[in-house]
């Protein structure tokens, strides 16, 4: 092999390594342009999983619901037409899926019933004691301190409010052998079901449920925040 081709074949080796790269970072954090394309796929991916969780919560027609890490806004849009007369809030840390959940919700925002802002999980921009429900649908793992996050979320919810979990990447998952080195890659969580419902607990949800459709490895927790908080 000459010179140039050993070069070339390190470039090629380093371009290949610089692209897995940025492909792991769209899947966490999308940025404003490439990243359209990935909250697409994640729409259309999360849709089944998002029905599946939601059926475990009861959603009032006049809730106030924040969905944090909205992604491309299609929790928000089926949620919009669960509480037909409420209000719904998104919240997400990448400047693309905030792009592409506003254009999502568009007509929604337009007509005063939907808002998203950009921000973390750990420091939402919302007063206390502000929301019937609090959803996140494959976001957890992601967040940078667990229990901060899930704290925070109670703090925003109003007594009687309910934080409910959505994700298909779990310790012990029907498919976590498969999904758990990417998501490794990705720095993510990877908590077992009932390591799930401790950090509900320690968090100080109480009412904490879980769930799992253990054929498609899904799995959703519940947690309620107490009247008296």
């Amino acid at each position: 092999m000459t010179t140039v081709q050993v070069v070339e074949k390190v470039l090629y080796n380093v371009a290949l390594a610089g692209a897995a790269i940025y492909l792991l970072t769209q899947v966490r954090k999308p940025d404003r342009w490439a990243g359209r394309l990935f909250t697409w796929i994640m729409n259309m991916s999360h849709s089944s999983l998002t029905d599946w969780g939601l059926q475990h919560v009861q959603v009032g027609k006049d809730f106030t619901i924040l969905d944090v890490g909205c992604g491309g806004g299609r929790t928000i849009q089926k949620l919009a037409a669960m509480a037909s007369e409420g209000t719904l809030y998104g919240v997400d840390y990448a400047t693309g899926s905030v792009a592409a959940s506003r254009s999502k919700n568009a007509e929604l925002i337009r007509a005063g019933r939907v808002e998203i802002k950009q921000g973390t999980v750990s420091a939402l921009p919302f007063a206390d004691a502000s929301f019937d429900l609090v959803t996140a649908v494959e976001t957890q793992y992601y967040w940078p301190d667990l229990e901060k996050g899930m704290w925070e979320i109670l703090r925003v919810l109003k007594p009687g409010g309910r934080l409910v979990v959505i994700l298909e990447s779990y310790r012990k998952g029907a498919y976590n052998a498969v999904q758990w080195p990417v998501m490794k890659a990705l720095k993510a969580s990877n908590l077992s079901v009932e390591e799930h419902r401790e950090l509900f607990f320690r968090a100080g949800y109480v009412a904490v449920e879980v769930f799992e459709e253990r054929s498609k490895g899904w799995f959703c927790g519940v947690g309620r925040k107490g009247l008296a908080d």
